[in-house]
């Protein structure tokens, strides 16, 4: 159920609160607790024979409904339901903990740390660092935070104002099932297959929503946006994700650095796509300018979202 304060008020806070404080890291997460329900299912599922696929789906609608019905159960109680709500918004979101702990890896990369700095940068990413040089770490760093853009805070934001934390937690459910079981691999091709669709179709959208607000977040800080406008799209097509391209390509063009090329998972190397313009190496400027970009792509993110997707919520 959508109200003034839950599609108003409630964002608004947690914007603030993701703003000042990032990550709540020493309290209880509701992407923990998920991630040990999704662990029990996936057991049981292989445990009784059941068509993996079929079981994926079924996690899918059966994850997804409960935990919306649980956070709108629980965000109806009297007085404190205000509270819960706002605490859970509050952990769906994501992008003061990614802007925060970027400009570290940057910080003790410029300072000579490397060995720190791919550390630190290997809590961000799911691929191998051990290796990476600085302009490697530089890369990777840009790739993720400007995925990672999307995935953390426009989309999570996007289903918050739209349908309040409800409607956030049911989506983070999805992309929590899709981070989880979404790889393809032989153990996850067809268990992970129901959660990898339906969070590509929830993020489709705000991925591009993500991409041309960078584009004009770009034009405020006097950035040159023609190139980026024109070469981007074809880019983000490039990639096997439907969405991660878009902000990937958007940010890679307007600030003038190659992301993709050969790179690590797992023990193996994967050639991803070039998008932005190839050859280009990341140094230190252009990677500040990249978090500061993303930045400010979230902050525009918020003030628009709120008033206009709440309006939208409200209305209809």
């Amino acid at each position: 159920m959508t109200t003034f304060i839950s599609v108003f008020i409630i964002p608004a806070l947690a914007v603030m609160l993701d703003s000042l404080l990032g990550d709540p890291k020493n309290m209880p997460h509701p992407v923990r607790l998920i991630g040990k329900f999704l662990d029990i299912y996936e057991k049981t599922a292989r445990k009784t024979h059941i068509n993996l696929r079929t079981a994926g789906w079924g996690a899918v609608i059966l994850f997804a409904s409960v935990v919306w019905g649980v956070v709108e159960l629980v965000t109806a109680i009297p007085y404190v339901g205000v509270l819960i709500g706002l605490y859970l918004a509050y952990a769906g979101l994501a992008l003061g903990c990614l802007i925060r702990e970027s400009r570290q890896v940057v910080r003790l990369l410029d300072s000579g740390n490397i060995i720190e700095a791919r550390t630190a940068l290997s809590m961000l990413v799911s691929r191998d660092t051990t290796e990476l040089d600085a302009h490697g770490i530089r890369r990777t760093l840009a790739e993720t935070v400007s995925e990672n853009l999307n995935d953390g805070f426009v989309a999570p934001l996007f289903y918050l104002c739209l349908f309040g934390p409800g409607g956030l937690w049911a989506y983070k459910t999805v992309s929590t099932m899709d981070s989880m079981w979404g790889y393809r691999t032989e153990r996850f091709c067809d268990l992970g297959r129901g959660a990898a669709k339906t969070d590509d179709l929830l993020a489709w959208l705000p991925a591009r929503i993500t991409a041309y607000l960078m584009i004009f977040a770009a034009g405020l800080r006097g950035l040159n946006m023609n190139k980026a406008k024109k070469k981007f799209k074809a880019d983000a097509q490039k990639m096997e994700s439907p969405n991660a391209g878009w902000p990937m390509a958007a940010a890679a063009w307007l600030i003038g650095g190659q992301m993709g090329g050969p790179t690590m998972y797992f023990g193996a190397l994967k050639d991803k796509p070039i998008l932005g313009p190839s050859g280009k190496l990341w140094d230190k400027a252009m990677i500040r300018a990249l978090i500061s970009l993303c930045d400010r792509t979230g902050t525009i993110a918020a003030w628009g979202f709120i008033p206009v997707l709440g309006w939208l919520s409200l209305a209809f």
